[in-house]
């Protein structure tokens, strides 16, 4: 998520009433992302002492934490009582909760040559491109972009929150989802499809690719071009399918995984790891289909094998 300017750190310790500044007082902040989309100019947190080498060691450059460490050269660290309540504070403060309250934002520039059907909602700050069908009853949320030739299927709602929340002793605490979701070029989105806007990155669906119905898509995730996913697949947060990747109905894949250009995964295969491109895969969890095939024929003969052992 880019800042819409760039904040001295000095100016941004003033704002989130940080205790002390340790390292460079001369950068500035150009973004704010969770650490999994971090770059450089970006502000994260950390609040927990097993994930503090990951973080300082991280592209951000100003990292909210809780505890006085030795600075890495060229970030600042801000001390703050409760990282995460600032940095949630500091995404709301910059992409603010705003309900929608017209069915179609009067602010929306509609191509003319784009079509959108009666009981649709857009909300504002959506980029619609030219030659669009949004169906009925699709919802589209704030800071969404669109673009040419995409049409999206009854029912289907794309930016809903990420489902990411922070756990501590009093239970679970909702972040605000700062990303966006775009829609490249050429892109199908089938009826009762949801997917969830980045958590502080973008969630993109790559151009050309082509989505069936009932598909669930999560936070931050990356599809590539001329993609083919069947119906009810699940995708988990912050996982990148590559270009000219299959997926058959019912595949569901774990969050935090690569699945490479060109692979093929069979229906009802559920994905844990990377997965290399240009081959195809079956089973839970997914492996190469001639090693699970020889697996499962070997599985086959297990009864047979015991009784004859046993006998």
């Amino acid at each position: 998520m880019e800042l819409p300017y760039p904040i001295p750190v000095e100016e941004l310790a003033a704002k989130v009433e940080a205790k002390k500044i340790l390292g460079s007082k001369k950068l500035k902040a150009t973004g704010i992302n969770e650490i999994h989309k971090v770059r450089k100019g970006d502000i994260t947190f950390v609040d927990t002492e097993k994930y503090y080498k990951h973080s300082l060691s991280s592209a951000a450059s100003i990292i909210l934490i809780n505890k006085e460490v030795k600075c890495p050269k060229g970030k600042a660290l801000l001390i703050c009582d409760d990282p995460f309540e600032v940095y949630n504070d500091l995404v709301l403060e910059f992409r603010p909760f705003r309900p929608i309250e017209e069915e179609i934002a009067k602010s929306l520039k509609i191509p003319p040559t784009t079509v959108i059907e009666p009981g649709a909602v857009i909300a504002p700050n959506v980029q619609l491109g030219e030659y669009c069908y949004i169906q009925a009853n699709v919802t589209i949320t704030e800071d969404t972009i669109i673009g040419d030739h995409v049409t999206i299927e009854a029912g289907s709602s794309i930016g809903t929150s990420a489902f990411y929340f922070k756990k501590s002793e009093k239970g679970y605490k909702k972040w605000r989802s700062g990303g966006r979701v775009i829609i490249e070029d050429h892109v199908d989105i089938g009826a009762n499809c949801t997917i969830n806007r980045g958590v502080s990155g973008d969630t993109i669906i790559g151009e050309g690719t082509k989505l069936d119905c009932h598909i669930h898509i999560g936070h931050d995730v990356v599809i590539g071009k001329h993609c083919m996913l069947a119906a009810q697949v699940g995708i988990g947060g912050n996982t990148t399918i590559e270009d000219w990747v299959i997926l058959y109905g019912q595949v569901g894949i774990a969050q935090n995984v690569t699945i490479g250009a060109k692979a093929v995964i069979l229906a009802k295969s559920g994905v844990s790891k990377d997965l290399e491109g240009g081959k195809t895969y079956f089973g839970i969890p997914a492996d190469e289909i001639r090693s699970k095939y020889k697996e499962v024929a070997a599985l086959r003969h297990l009864p047979k094998f015991f009784s004859d052992y046993y006998r």
